[in-house]
């Protein structure tokens, strides 16, 4: 069997990261994004790229870091509130933003790993998210053409993975991660544990190996986006 594992994010990606790419990163705001392959990417200086990804994390940490070397071309996203360098880049012109209703988006996600080109969906119909796009009518209602998302290489975070790549996530970290490592050509986890294959329930694995084509173990920083505490 081809060995899936690596011993750094940086060498996880070696050899796969160009210039221009369609990247898909899980996570849902800094809740299970891949904070380590992110860096990797910042620091291969891969330019031009788009990014999808439920949001573009905070101005200094997940896909915030992209912004700020000016990596990204284009974000394709449901939600951008917590960024303050994306809001002042797209309002300003410097940055493309494809805003995406965020069941659409992650079931475009799962579509292109599906194989399913394209489907419509009620949601967002009769507003901008229409724009320029194929309708039809469904018992009445408009529905929108919405295309499928097979991304050039995608990056995901999962708790505990074994060396076939088999994945579990845990509890909400799971959110986008499981559509993003369907979406990827090539697929890339970073997980908090690594086992031996075959020490995994098959019965608790979330997305099988066969979707992933590189693993790398990191320590996790785990920030929180908005932290909120009560009176003492």
């Amino acid at each position: 069997m081809f060995r899936k594992s690596f011993s750094t994010a940086a060498k996880a990606l070696d050899g796969l990261v160009q210039d221009g790419m369609l990247i898909a990163s899980g996570g849902f705001g800094l809740c299970g994004i891949p904070e380590q392959l992110i860096l990797a990417l910042r620091d291969s200086g891969a330019k031009d790229l788009t990014v999808v990804s439920n949001n573009a994390g905070v101005d200094d940490w997940g896909m915030g870091l992209l912004l700020q070397t000016r990596q990204v071309k284009k974000m394709v996203s449901s939600y951008v509130g917590e960024n303050a360098e994306f809001e002042r880049q797209f309002l300003g012109g410097e940055l493309e933003l494809e805003f995406t209703p965020q069941g659409t988006l992650a079931e475009r996600l799962r579509a292109g790993g599906a194989g399913i080109a394209a489907f419509y969906t009620r949601t967002g119909a009769g507003t901008v998210v229409a724009d320029g796009k194929e309708t039809r009518v469904f018992d009445g209602h408009e529905h929108i053409l919405e295309a499928g998302i097979r991304a050039d290489l995608a990056l995901v975070k999962a708790w505990k993975g074994d060396e076939a790549g088999n994945l579990i996530y845990r509890q909400t970290a799971r959110n986008f991660n499981p559509a993003v490592a369907m979406s990827g050509t090539v697929t890339i986890a970073e997980v908090e544990e690594l086992v031996p294959t075959g020490t995994l329930d098959p019965d608790q694995v979330h997305t099988p190996g066969i979707f992933v084509d590189r693993i790398v173990q990191t320590v996790s920083e785990k920030r929180i986006e908005n932290r909120t505490v009560s009176p003492a």
